[in-house]
């Protein structure tokens, strides 16, 4: 079991540090930017899913739950 702890340790860790490098490769966004200056009407606001941006969005919202789920895994010392 001791094995399995440093195994989900060192993922953990490596989820960390991606994290902050996807966080850190996005883009700033200021709040009602987009509807003043029609920002949604462009063909990168229509198609945000398909573009570099919104795959760094869905990329981090995933590894962000993965690392939730490892941090409570973690935290319960069953190991």
């Amino acid at each position: 079991m001791e094995a399995l702890r440093i195994v989900l340790q060192i993922i953990f860790i490596i989820m960390c540090i991606a994290l902050t490098v996807l966080v850190l490769m996005q883009e700033g966004k200021s709040a009602g930017l987009g509807a003043i200056s029609g920002a949604a009407e462009t063909y990168w606001g229509k198609n945000k899913g398909r573009s570099m941006e919104g795959k760094l969005v869905k990329v981090t919202k995933y590894l962000a739950v993965g690392f939730m789920v490892i941090t409570v895994i973690l935290n319960l010392n069953v190991f």
